[in-house]
């Protein structure tokens, strides 16, 4: 990293979330922490390891080690409903009192070729009951031979100067998910309308989307794909990233939001959170992670 500084991370068990035979769970949302109590959201299925057949489940902990996973929260939409085929990729924002789960979803039937798009649910409370936005999607696939013409997934969000900033991943039509890279939409509204941002796509490589606030600014782990792969980004504005730090990243990180995604102040970045566990099972589990290096005020400019 500039300046001599290094990341590290490691590992250990996330009780209650790891690896249970016939189950996957995955794709962890960030952490909160509600009145003492940390929550999260994450794809669960009995059906194989990936998430395109799949639902989205909660779960607590009092100190973020030992995991209480308690129920369903966002089930498939109905027979005909854009969301009937699976709902996977969840992450979560607190914004206007209340509490917004994005999710992903995909066209049914599945195939390798088959559009996603991003929804979102609201809640008063952290446990439910969610509704699912009469609008949805909030955030679809781009024109044909766009960047992201085939994917949009994975939203990660942060509040900066009232708006909110949906960061995504986005992949075009004929590409391997290898290829995938990340774009942003703002919104005035939690629930949009989100507006694609013109400089899109904002960050050549990665695949699942972990951004947060830092410094003043906005930092995004990137995962080992394409040519800004396996790095630590920055971005003063939000929008210009440029690599600040190689590193190894966790897989699909899900940190815990210790800003809880307040808007106009100086945020101390990260510690600690959920991932996926690809490694030492037949299928995904989750396990948390720490982090040395990431919670600090950097004090970047562009």
């Amino acid at each position: 990293m500039e300046g001599g500084k290094t990341v590290r991370f490691e590992y250990c068990e996330a009780l209650g979330l790891g690896y249970e035979p016939g189950i996957t769970r995955r794709d962890p949302s960030c952490v909160i922490c509600v009145d003492g109590l940390f929550h999260a959201w994450y794809t669960k299925t009995p059906r194989g390891p990936s998430g395109y057949d799949a639902t989205v489940w909660h779960a607590t902990s009092e100190e973020g080690i030992q995991w209480e996973e308690r129920v369903e929260a966002l089930p498939r939409g109905e027979a005909g409903e854009w969301d009937e085929q699976s709902v996977f990729t969840p992450n979560i924002l607190v914004a206007n009192g209340g509490y917004f789960l994005f999710y992903t979803s995909v066209e049914k039937p599945y195939t390798e070729e088959a559009l996603t798009a991003i929804g979102v649910a609201y809640a008063d409370s952290p446990g439910g009951p969610w509704t699912k936005y009469a609008s949805n999607p909030v955030l679809s696939t781009g024109p044909e031979n766009s960047w992201d013409s085939h994917r949009v997934d994975d939203a990660c969000l942060v509040v900066r100067d009232g708006l909110y900033w949906l960061y995504y991943k986005g992949r075009q039509m004929g590409l391997s998910p290898r290829e995938t890279r990340m774009g942003l939409a703002v919104a005035e509204q939690p629930m949009g309308p989100y507006r694609k941002a013109p400089e899109n796509p904002l960050i050549e490589g990665g695949h699942e989307v972990c951004v947060w606030r830092q410094g003043e600014g906005v930092a995004a782990l990137v995962q080992p794909n394409g040519p800004e792969g396996g790095t630590l980004q920055y971005s003063g504005d939000g929008i210009h990233f440029r690599t600040f730090a190689e590193v190894r990243p966790p897989q699909a990180p899900g940190p815990y939001r210790a800003d809880s995604f307040e808007d106009g102040q100086t945020c101390a970045g990260i510690e600690w959170g959920l991932h996926i566990n690809l490694r030492s099972s037949p299928l995904p589990f989750l396990e948390r992670f720490t982090c040395e290096g990431l919670a600090e005020d950097w004090h970047l400019s562009d």
